[in-house]
This record gives structure tokens, sequence and C-alpha cells, in this order.
């Protein structure tokens, strides 16, 4: 059903072409191969084992084929998934949660950004994180005022200041502010490039 479902969308859009199906791992991997699509949409887990078939799917287009993106979707909030799919590098990747298939902008939305090398982390998987870091008293995070913490789970996503902006109904100005406030109170350097933004995010949440 999902594949089906994914297969519609892709049709339903004049910029997107479907390249091809697969039901398992090492289906996937062949398909990869032949085809050298430019995005690839995987469940996290598939047979042969059901497991994290979707993030070792992702670790080998990697090495093999590093111009293709990968959309991992996942019924899993659990972040390890996500620091797992970019401990290699955050440039053409995006975790999202299933549910977001019903959102058929949100999922175009990402593989578009993967296509163009961009990364997205879906927001629930960062306020997950958020507050499980918060709870643990972790002082860096315990200093971000709520909006920081808006324009956090924002830059997560893989956005630019100006989306940012935006999507919050801000200034482009102000979010600079809160980023390198964010930034300074996370004891991290300020990351200009989106996707070391990301990582830069995700990181930091996972280590501390």
């Amino acid at each position: 059903m999902l594949r089906e479902g994914i297969s519609r969308l892709v049709d339903a859009h004049d910029d997107l072409e479907l390249a091809g199906t697969a039901s398992d791992l090492p289906e996937l991997l062949d398909l990869i191969g032949t085809q050298a699509p430019d995005v690839v949409v995987t469940d996290i887990r598939m047979p042969p084992t059901g497991t994290d078939e979707g993030i070792r799917a992702a670790a080998w287009t990697r090495q093999n084929h590093p111009g293709t993106g990968v959309v991992v979707l996942s019924q899993y909030v659990a972040p390890s998934y996500a620091v797992a799919l970019l401990e290699q590098g955050s440039a053409g990747r995006a975790y999202l949660l299933k549910e977001r298939v019903a959102s058929v902008d949100e999922l175009a939305r990402a593989i578009r950004a993967v296509a163009s090398g961009g990364s997205v982390i879906d927001p629930m998987v960062v306020d997950e994180l958020v507050r499980s870091k918060t709870q643990d008293n972790q002082p860096g995070l315990a200093s971000l005022t709520p909006r920081e913490l808006e324009i956090l789970a924002e830059m997560a996503q893989g956005k630019s200041n100006s989306a940012i902006a935006t999507a919050l109904f801000v200034t482009e100005r102000a979010v600079e502010k809160h980023t390198n406030s964010i930034f300074a109170k996370l004891g991290l350097s300020e990351e200009r490039d989106v996707n070391r933004r990301v990582k830069a995010v995700l990181v930091y949440l996972s280590q501390h």
C-alpha cells in the first residue's frame, strides 16, 4: 500500500518520474544499481529481516551511488534512526514519519530537497530529541527560549534562514539573531551551510 501510494504521488507531479519499485532490500539495491535514480524513497524496515534495511540501503547508496538522494520513511519517532541515517553525512538525506505520506506536499518537498542535495528531518523527531534532552536537564537546551526552540526545530528540517522566517512569520534578520544565539548557547560554531546546520543540531542532540 505504501509503494502504491508513493507511486501515485509521483505520477501526480509533472517534475517527478517513477524509475521503479522494489519489495525487499536486495531488489532495491539492484534497482538503484541499474536505474541510478536521483532519489530513493524507502521504508526503514523491509524484507528480509524487517529491521533497519532502509538505513543500510542509504549507507550502501552513499558508498556506491553518492549522487542518489535517500528519503527514509518510518513509523518510529526514535531519534537514533535519524542519527544513524546522517552519521556519514546529511547531504541528500531525509527522515520522515510515515504519517507524512498523507501530506503530499511534505513528501514531495522532501524528495525535491534531497534531489538537490538538501536534508530534511521530521519535526516530530526533532521535538522528541529536544524533549528528552531537556528532561535530562541539558544546560544548553534548557537555556533556549521558546522561540529559539522553534527555530531549532525548523533548522533541523533543513530550512534556510529565509524559509524559517517565512514559516514563523518573522524577519530574516530576527532569525539570524536567534540562530546566532542558539549556536552560542549550544557551544557550536555558526554554520552557514544548511546541511552542516542540520548535522550540527542532530549531533549535538544525540551526543549530549
